[in-house]
């Protein structure tokens, strides 16, 4: 059995952990705040947008029809934006998104995919993507506890240029959606090209006039239905992760509490084995003088 003064310090030790955990998890549970009302106050717009497109990709008698809108034939060169965090200790959220990432990646492969590129936002993704080779051709880290669109603008230009150019017959993004506190889900969708049915839009004619002209406003406005869903999964990524942090660290602050209640008794229990030996040797020793 230990010594008492060593089992002493491991307490100490397994304190002091908890001290950082409970500290983090007040922390994370205060930023998960601001987090969860920044996505929800961006969920309306995004929704709105996403109608508004859906029905534009049904206008059967438009004048221009937008390269975002058009199918390719064969699916060979895919881009895929990767939403991950820039730090850890939030559980298994990079894992999970990550694991179902590269099983995506696998399964377009089989499928005859014959180039990815890769937009990575965040720390976690960019890493991983470099240790199994990915193609990375534009990144994003340090994004803070707040999304900002002008930052998250560039990466994504960069697939959204390279698939209106005919470089790309595919984008997607995975990123991990805020289902609740205590569940986050892991999420790949596909952005383009964008159809109706994708978009859940009921089969009906749309027709439009536009003003100044159709390719002007059409160009913005999918352009902009783009970058809003791209910064609504960076909202919705970053409510998990503080969720998920607030979850895993009151787990180990839990811990830290079971541990030291068994190293107390530990404690306790080397203590009155000691005090007991004591005992016994001054009752010994009174005995031998008697």
């Amino acid at each position: 059995m230990a010594g008492s003064k060593e089992i002493r310090g491991k307490i100490k030790s397994v304190q002091n952990t908890r001290k950082i955990t409970k500290a983090m998890e007040m922390v994370a549970a205060s930023k998960m705040r601001k987090a969860q009302e920044r996505m929800r106050q961006a969920r309306p717009y995004a929704e709105r947008i996403r109608r508004l497109a859906g029905h534009l990709s049904h206008a059967t008698a438009s004048e221009y029809r937008h390269p975002f809108m058009q199918e390719s034939e064969r699916v060979e060169r895919v881009g895929l934006i990767v939403v991950t965090t820039d730090k850890g200790l939030c559980g298994a959220l990079n894992t999970n998104i990550l694991r179902a990432t590269l099983n995506e990646m696998k399964r377009w492969e089989q499928d005859g995919v014959k180039e990815i590129q890769v937009v990575a936002i965040g720390n976690k993704g960019l890493g991983f993507m470099q240790r199994i080779g990915a193609k990375v051709v534009a990144e994003r880290t340090h994004l803070g506890d707040t999304p900002h669109l002008d930052v998250l603008i560039g990466p994504t230009k960069v697939l959204l240029d390279a698939f209106e150019a005919g470089e790309l017959d595919r984008v997607s993004i995975a990123y991990t959606r805020f289902i609740n506190t205590m569940k986050q889900e892991p999420v790949i969708e596909q952005l383009l090209p964008l159809s109706g049915e994708r978009l859940d839009v009921p089969e009906h004619n749309w027709d439009y006039i536009y003003e100044p002209e159709a390719e002007v406003v059409v160009d913005e406005l999918l352009r902009r239905y783009i970058e809003a869903l791209v910064y609504q999964a960076v909202a919705e990524n970053m409510a998990s992760e503080q969720s998920a942090r607030m979850v895993a660290m009151k787990a180990a602050s839990d811990n830290a509490t079971n541990v030291i209640k068994e190293l107390q008794l530990v404690y306790n229990k080397s203590r009155q084995a000691a005090i007991t030996k004591e005992l016994a040797e001054i009752v010994g020793g009174a005995a031998a003088v008697s």
